[in-house]
């Protein structure tokens, strides 16, 4: 789950990471109250989970109640890369002497933690790693030790952070590796973080990433996230507990298992087909859930037509063929289903989609095959 600016920044906060103060609100005469609150200059910034903000006008300077008011009118509602803008998030304006970067994330081919520092802040890291790599910093840590102050020093050290600040550098590093840890994070990052004239280190920008899959651990972490832009479908699976993302094409995919689904999805843009999603009905998924996957896949009014490629091991062909038959009982479909059953009862699953004669309902017997008709079928159905 991202976070948008703000949330991140409360985390940062939280671990003692040094920020500026400021206030999330969604009106204008909110921000106007929290701008004369806060105290002149301040920033008004778009919270919305994509980049380029500044370019599109959703980063603006008010030195006063008038701008504020102005900047705030403007930004609220402003739509940046099709994200609208519902959230705009009022900090007190930093002087800025110097622009550091600094992540922690995975490095999962090294299987450890990784932080990575740059004096080159306030550009994109990837144009940092291309134009100047000896500018970044990158250090492995053991994370049964996690990162010590001294690993901090020396990071800063051999990033050539200027004297006077490696200690806060540091510092800085310690706490943005405790939210890394403490928050269950899959990527914490500031962009810039920043040296203030008077020395102070502080993080002006907040980019972070939370793991779904530790959510449990965290029950505080239930609110955060974008929730006003939300897709309504991907709001509605994930209440009901379904690993969906939507997608931009036609074709509706259900597949039990990641990294089947992640393949199905490839087979079939191979065959010139679009998917309009990625779902994973999971292991052991049985004739209820399967019915209750079909109805999120058909409630995008894109798909067009619908493909199961199930192999069938903890979850059992034969259930998937009977949640079919109760969805279509139910929902009464009216785009084509194209159905791959292979593995556990397969057999029996097959005959029993046979015995229904449920109509626009089409076997295949490979992915390839299945790939292939569905695409067909969403072309003639649009």
């Amino acid at each position: 789950m991202d976070l948008l600016e703000y949330q991140g920044k409360q985390l940062f906060g939280k671990h003692g990471l040094a920020v500026s103060d400021g206030k999330a609100v969604t009106t204008v005469d909110e921000a106007v109250a929290a701008a004369n609150e806060i105290g002149y200059p301040v920033v008004v910034k778009a919270q919305v989970l994509i980049g380029g903000r500044g370019k599109a006008g959703g980063v603006k300077l008010a030195a006063n109640e008038e701008e504020a008011r102005e900047h705030a009118t403007n930004i609220l509602g402003l739509d940046i890369k099709g994200h609208i803008t519902r959230t705009v998030w009022i900090e007190h304006a930093s002087d800025i002497d110097t622009e550091y970067y600094a992540s922690v994330l995975l490095d999962r081919s090294a299987k450890k933690p990784l932080v990575m520092f740059s004096i080159e802040g306030g550009i994109e890291i990837e144009t940092v790693a291309e134009e100047s790599p000896e500018k970044l910093i990158r250090f492995h840590v053991d994370p049964l030790v996690g990162l010590t102050k001294e690993d901090a020093v020396k990071i800063a050290t051999d990033g050539k952070a200027a004297d006077d600040v490696i200690d806060g550098v540091a510092d800085a590093l310690v706490a943005l590796y405790t939210v890394w840890i403490e928050e269950d994070a899959s990527l914490a990052e500031i962009n810039p973080l920043i040296i203030t004239p008077d020395r102070q280190v502080k993080a002006l920008d907040a980019k972070v990433t939370l793991d779904g899959n530790a959510a449990f651990r965290h029950p505080d972490h239930a609110d955060l996230g974008d929730k006003a832009n939300a897709d309504p479908i991907e709001v509605k699976a994930a209440e009901e507990g379904v690993v969906y993302v939507k997608l931009d094409g036609n074709i509706g995919i259900l597949g039990n298992g990641a990294g089947l689904v992640m393949s199905t999805l490839d087979v079939v843009a191979q065959h010139g087909g679009e998917p309009a999603n990625f779902l994973d009905a999971g292991g052991g998924s049985d004739a209820a859930k399967v019915k209750q996957a079909v109805e999120i896949i058909l409630s995008n009014e894109n798909v067009k037509a619908v493909l199961f490629n199930i192999f069938g091991g903890i979850t059992r062909c034969d259930e998937v063929a009977n949640g079919l038959i109760a969805a279509f009982g139910d929902l009464k479909p009216t785009v084509p289903f194209v159905v791959r059953l292979d593995g556990t009862n397969d057999v029996q699953g097959r005959e029993i989609l046979e015995n229904a004669a449920l109509p626009n309902v089409f076997a295949a017997k490979t992915m390839d095959e299945a790939a292939e008709k569905v695409t067909a079928l969403a072309k003639e159905n649009s």
